[in-house]
């Protein structure tokens, strides 16, 4: 097999420039600091509960009152439990769905959980413990609002503004807010106030990243689990206008099911013949929102539809080591807990995603490589039966990698192509198979010289 070493980033560069002024355009745009952290904790929980919950719905109807939500009981050091075994280190609760109902004390409303049956502030007892366990806090806030009688009028900008503010002021510190642009066909028209909602985070909780009708991160485009093929970080700025995740969200309750069909998408967010076309760029990095079952809240009759270990962990394998951050959705029962067939998959996952860099044959940490590094070789002190190479290049530098090739060193002393990428950016998960004596790994194609974080091979 010719291996071409002389056709890489250093040379050929794939038949594109390595640093000329767009390249430098291009490798100027970096994240702020909470996106960077963002990129340390990329997996964690949404967890859909409320008024659907009690009246076992995906989406209410307007004609719900403050006795419908009829649970006695929530435990959220269960929710809390079940999340870190998974290896979560975040929940993001639904304060508010689209049936208007409130999760916490707001004096915007008497439609709220502390005038319900269980009269208690369930946004206070999630964020605490969640304080108290080492897990980070955010909180979900409905735009559209199908109880509220302002919405649809100016004075509906005021309103929740006002509950955001409650959201933003009373509950620690959040780690993300979470905007959707889902509105029923029949919905009045209306234009939310945006920049005045991300105004009052940047103002209470500078730190918080927006998603997804957000500055901070965007949706992937789907419910699926799925991403592209090459799912950039740096893409024109234009994708942060809400409209067009507003219009591509859900437009009726079915449309969950739609969504979660998508195959993986082929548009093409952040190449250069994009990027060359688009005078402003930003750092927006892709979320990747999907349920552990059917539904996003919980129902009995999907008990049987909970995501299996192996679907899960190539879901995980597929966005977290696909430069995307992996928000996944685990509803709590009407009883106030995490399902029994959710915990125990979610214990599982975690045990999976652990044993993924158990056993590190090598790691390394290359940094910004020179011009003599065209390539990096690595040889083992014996066969290893690996599984796994897992790479990552340091994103305060930008994302830098456009194309590379990984080859294993068989035992018979020949190179055999293992993998051919594309971007690499926070982190790159490549599952391997079989034994090796060592390792190549070509950057055929880089934005000037690759700076690369970190690379392993695990057992």
């Amino acid at each position: 097999m010719k291996l071409k070493l002389d056709e890489n980033w250093t040379t050929k560069n794939n038949g594109y420039p390595l640093f000329d002024s767009e390249v430098e355009r291009y490798i100027s745009v970096v994240p702020n600091e909470h996106q960077l952290r963002l990129q340390e904790k990329p997996f964690y929980a949404f967890l859909h509960f409320g008024m659907n919950t009690a009246n076992d719905r995906e989406w209410g109807n307007a004609t719900e009152t403050v006795k419908d939500f009829d649970i006695s009981k929530v435990k959220p050091a269960q929710w809390v439990k079940a999340v870190k075994a998974a290896g979560m280190t975040g929940i993001i609760l639904t304060c508010k769905h689209h049936d208007g109902f409130c999760l916490w004390d707001t004096k915007m409303t008497d439609f709220k959980a502390t005038n319900s049956l269980i009269g208690m502030d369930i946004v206070k007892a999630v964020a605490d413990e969640c304080y108290c366990n080492d897990i980070d806090f955010g909180v979900y806030l409905s735009p559209w609002d199908m109880h509220e009688k302002t919405y649809g009028t100016p004075a509906y900008n005021d309103y929740f503004v006002a509950q955001l503010t409650e959201l933003c002021t009373n509950y620690g510190k959040l780690f993300e807010v979470w905007f959707d642009g889902a509105k029923g066909a029949d919905a009045k028209a209306f234009t939310y106030d945006w920049q005045r909602y991300y105004d009052v985070i940047h103002k209470l909780q500078p730190d918080a990243n927006i998603a997804v009708c957000g500055e901070d991160i965007r949706w992937v485009g789907n419910e699926a689990g799925k991403t592209r093929k090459s799912e950039y970080s740096v893409v024109p700025s234009s994708l942060r206008k809400c409209e067009a995740v507003e219009k591509n969200s859900q437009q009726g309750v079915d449309d969950a099911q739609r969504l979660q069909r998508i195959d993986t998408m082929d548009e093409d967010l952040g190449s250069r013949a994009i990027l060359k076309t688009n005078e402003y760029l930003c750092w927006y990095p892709a979320q990747v929102d999907v349920s552990i079952r059917k539904g996003w809240f919980y129902h009995k009759k999907d008990d049987k539809t909970v995501k299996s270990v192996k679907k899960l962990l190539n879901i995980y394998i597929n966005s977290v080591g696909n430069n995307c951050v992996l928000l996944l959705n685990i509803p709590p029962n009407k009883n106030g807990v995490i399902h029994s067939k959710d915990t125990t998959v979610l214990k599982k996952l975690g045990r999976k995603i652990s044993e993924m860099t158990q056993n590190p044959v090598i790691e390394s940490k290359p940094g910004e490589l020179s011009k003599e590094q065209g390539y990096l070789e690595y040889l083992f002190d014996s066969p290893k039966k690996l599984k796994y190479f897992i790479a990552s290049e340091d994103i305060s530098q930008s994302q830098r990698v456009e194309k590379f090739d990984l080859y294993l060193l068989k035992p018979n002393g020949k190179y055999k192509k293992a993998y051919s990428g594309t971007i690499i950016g926070s982190r790159k998960i490549v599952k391997l198979k079989g034994k090796a004596l060592g390792a190549l790994f070509i950057i055929r194609q880089s934005r000037s010289n690759p700076v690369i974080k970190s690379i392993g091979f695990y057992e």
